[in-house]
């Protein structure tokens, strides 16, 4: 894997296997590989037609494509377009069950203001309201497939980015992960003030029981969300401490 530097951050260069994509960069067609195909396989699964899971778009992954298109009444090529990738997440998002929210005593509990922004419980360590600060402003930014991964400042923010300008906000990260390296990230389990969930196809966080997640920002106008979502399938870590 090649590597490029941006600013502060390094990102990686996507060889010609798309090793570097994220789902959605790239129109997705038979004879393509990466971990984006990989994140598309996911994602037909868990829309109901079931796809191995193994980052190689064959003759099986078209089929599964196709069925998707016609079900949501797309143009059925077997091939997965910018727009196509978007709607495929949206319906993912949308279909997660929610899961119950994590159990914080009242005077640890951030609340969501009118704005859409977050305010910490005077309770929390300093770290945590950095951490909150710095995901406040960008909490009403757009979503945007690699937004955050090639510089801090960006016009939009994708789900590990997101994460990553939070935690870079509070000086505990200086390069920005995708969604597959905050799976390694930190430590492994819940914290007491922040939980990372993270896969190969998304991650958001849990900080002092409120969700910082890109789903729900297009009908909530913010990435502070009151309700939780579905964990099934994620792997749980936390910042060292927190």
């Amino acid at each position: 894997m090649a590597f490029l530097a941006l600013g502060s951050a390094t990102v990686p260069v996507a060889d010609a296997a798309g090793a570097g994509q994220t789902f959605g960069q790239r129109p997705l067609q038979q004879g393509m590989r990466g971990r984006d195909v990989r994140v598309l396989q996911d994602f037909l699964t868990r829309a109901g037609f079931r796809t191995s899971v193994d980052g190689q778009f064959g003759r099986g992954t078209a089929r599964r494509v196709r069925s998707w298109e016609r079900r949501a009444r797309r143009r059925v090529d077997g091939r997965v377009s910018r727009p196509d990738a978007r709607a495929l997440r949206a319906t993912v998002e949308s279909s997660s069950a929610p899961a119950p929210a994590p159990a914080v005593a009242p005077a640890d509990q951030a609340t969501i203001g009118p704005d859409g922004l977050a305010i910490a419980p005077a309770s929390a360590p300093p770290q945590v309201k950095a951490i909150i600060a710095a995901g406040n402003r960008i909490a009403t930014k757009p979503y945007k497939y690699g937004g955050g991964h090639g510089r801090w400042e960006d016009s939009g923010y994708d789900c590990s980015g997101s994460l990553s300008y939070a935690f870079h906000g509070a000086g505990m990260l200086d390069v920005a992960l995708d969604s597959t390296g905050f799976m390694s990230w930190g430590d492994a389990g819940k914290g007491q003030w922040v939980m990372i969930y993270a896969k190969g196809s998304h991650a958001y966080m849990v900080i002092a029981g409120i969700r910082y997640d890109t789903s729900g920002r297009a009908s909530q106008g913010t990435r502070w969300q009151a309700d939780m979502r579905s964990a099934a399938g994620y792997t749980v870590r936390h910042p060292r401490g927190l």
